[in-house]
């Protein structure tokens, strides 16, 4: 295929996945729960978090959460004290633990609290670094300020590092993109859905590569930047719906 034939093709497989019923089996029927823009984001973020191995164990842990938090997370976040948070213990979702779990509402707290909470301090960070990979590095920082456990630390990801940053990504999209298909939310003004980048993951990844997309053969931060170039051309104003298209190939039609 040419260009033109592929943006054809994708944009068709792009429209076609991203519909309601693409939320029946998907971490964000989450934060689809809510109408309020604070729970949307913080239970989005939290789920986005733990959104790795068997689907249904995702939904369930994350309902979970939802529970501790008495399903209103905003206000759980801002007025819980160290008593409520006992309810946590025994908490497990693969290596993300009770102890990792107390961290992150800590840390959202202390971002709801004194920095207005995750899109003014991702905006914040994207505002500096003028690339919004780099301004997940430096998210990264600033969420473990306060006095994380060192396992903790492996909960978010680094581009810097080399990491592809699939969950986070995923979460940005979630956020950012329009609400126009009922799939996304579209609540963040102030991060653009031109600088959001592909939640890239080993579906996306063989797609792109058999539609000569992406040539690196990891899934890492090289291979983000290479695919998020590549999208663009297709899409400069919204590459990231593309997502949808190579998911869905990879996932449902085993492209």
């Amino acid at each position: 295929m040419n260009r033109s034939e592929l943006k054809a093709f994708l944009d068709e497989k792009a429209a076609y996945y991203e519909q309601p019923s693409f939320l029946e089996q998907d971490p964000i029927q989450i934060p689809h729960r809510y109408t309020q823009k604070e729970d949307i984001e913080i239970s989005g973020f939290l789920t986005a978090v733990i959104a790795w191995g068997n689907r249904l164990s995702i939904l369930r842990s994350a309902d979970k959460m939802m529970q501790i938090m008495g399903d209103a997370p905003h206000d759980f976040i801002l007025n819980h004290e160290p008593t409520d948070l006992e309810k946590i213990e025994g908490f497990v979702h693969r290596t993300f633990q009770t102890v990792d779990l107390k961290y992150f509402l800590k840390a959202l707290q202390q971002l709801y609290r004194h920095q207005g909470g995750l899109e003014s301090t991702l905006a914040k960070h994207y505002k500096e670094a003028g690339e919004l990979q780099l301004a997940l590095s430096s998210f990264k920082k600033e969420f473990f300020s306060f006095d994380p456990p060192e396992r903790s630390l492996k909960h978010l990801p680094d581009p810097l590092k080399g990491s592809a940053a699939k969950r986070i990504n995923m979460y940005l999209r979630w956020m950012v993109r329009s609400s126009a298909r009922d799939v996304d939310f579209g609540i963040w003004d102030q991060i653009p859905a031109s600088a959001l980048s592909c939640p890239l993951d080993v579906h996306s990844g063989r797609v792109a590569r058999a539609v000569k997309l992406l040539k690196r053969k990891q899934n890492d931060a090289k291979a983000v930047l290479e695919l998020d170039k590549a999208l663009r051309r297709l899409d400069p104003e919204d590459p990231v719906k593309y997502d949808f298209a190579l998911f869905g190939l990879g996932v449902d039609e085993k492209f």
